[in-house]
């Protein structure tokens, strides 16, 4: 079973061709949609389409084009490419981000969107998309080679030195686009349609600091493998704090550490939060987002929330929750970026040592100046 052409984007045009297909499948059934309903819309048709087929290969239907066409199944689609919405102002750094992008600012001494880089590598994301403004041309020169700087470092054969400096350019495939207006998260990732494609695919917060002792990003993608639609990252926060973030509409599941979505709501005062669960930086998302956010208008700030166009989709029941409760960091928060300097550098081999020595001094001496 090679192939099996182009359906054109007709609704009975693709129930049709699977029935016509019945022949080949000795004791199987046919269905255009996993729901099994036989009046599958085609725009939903786009993962697999026909399941418990006894003994042969499942058939996927792919959007081609803006036609459909049929295939032997391969496996589920790996997610290969990540977003990382870099264009954000840096507003609570001030002054600090006023000609510095927020996600440039060193925590010990690599800039805090290296860390998001190398994890999305680390997960085998190795296809990255940079959502960045105009003020993020550092930002770019960071991942890019800076041939006067590594001929120095050369002839002074400081190698060490030169090794961290062209590490960044090896991470992955990395590409930019401009999002042209400040207008809300949700319109930053819709800047990622092109590149993206009809694939899953995933999303980071450039701000958004995991640390790498607690990685949660593969765990996502292995359960997006599984049960499909969009994941996202949730964290348990005190009620005072749910009015920061966008906060979920829970249900439990099967399946330890994933929990059903049911609604989203983006930053509710504590009154009217549906429960203590915030979302935060890290999504693997379903292509299906796109389309939901172009029809997306502006909401919480006036902004397009990108939580809008995903409690659409969990009212559809395509969204799922992974709980993380490991380490996080908000990178653009003052309190946070501290913490996660000390935290990093604290558990380094060449930093460690002195710096708690010197914490634990300065904490038993009632912070006097032990400088």
């Amino acid at each position: 079973m090679a192939g099996f052409g182009n359906l054109g984007n007709s609704r009975h045009g693709v129930r049709d061709t699977l029935c016509s297909l019945r022949p080949f499948f000795s004791g199987g059934r046919v269905t255009p949609d996993p729901t099994g309903s036989p009046d599958a819309r085609p725009e939903r048709c786009l993962g697999v389409c026909l399941v418990g087929v006894a003994h042969v290969p499942i058939v996927v239907v792919r959007r081609a084009h803006g036609n459909l066409t049929v295939g032997p199944y391969s496996g589920a689609m790996s997610v290969t490419k990540a977003v990382i919405p870099a264009a954000g102002l840096g507003t609570r750094f001030l002054p600090a981000t006023k000609a510095t992008p927020k996600e440039m600012l060193p925590v010990v001494d690599k800039p805090a969107i290296q860390y998001v880089v190398e994890e999305a590598v680390a997960a085998g994301l190795d296809d990255l998309l940079f959502i960045t403004g105009k003020s993020k041309r550092s930002l770019e020169d960071h991942f890019d080679r800076n041939a006067e700087l590594e001929d120095a470092l050369s002839a002074k054969g400081d190698s060490d030195r030169l090794a961290l400096v062209q590490f960044p350019t090896s991470l992955g495939h990395i590409h930019y686009v401009r999002q042209g207006e400040p207008l809300g998260l949700g319109h930053a990732v819709l800047q990622a349609e092109h590149h993206v494609g009809d694939e899953p695919f995933a999303v980071l917060l450039g701000d958004d600091l995991i640390d790498e002792i607690n990685p949660i990003l593969p765990r996502m993608l292995e359960v997006q493998r599984e049960l499909g639609g969009s994941v996202i990252c949730l964290m348990g926060v005190p009620p005072a704090d749910i009015s920061l973030y966008g906060c979920a509409a829970v249900k439990a599941s099967d399946v330890p550490g994933i929990l059903g979505i049911s609604d989203l709501v983006e930053k509710p005062s504590a009154d009217e939060a549906p429960s203590n669960f915030a979302i935060i930086g890290r999504y693997v998302l379903a292509p299906e987002v796109f389309s939901v956010l172009r029809d997306t208008q502006p909401g919480k700030g006036g902004e397009i929330q990108l939580t809008d166009a995903l409690r659409v989709l969990a009212q559809r029941g395509e969204v799922h929750g992974v709980v993380f409760d490991g380490l996080r960091y908000d990178t653009g928060d003052r309190l946070s970026y501290l913490k996660a300097v000390v935290s990093i550098a604290a558990r380094r081999d060449d930093l460690g040592a002195p710096l708690r020595a010197w914490l634990e001094a300065l904490v038993a001496g009632g912070f006097a100046d032990l400088a």
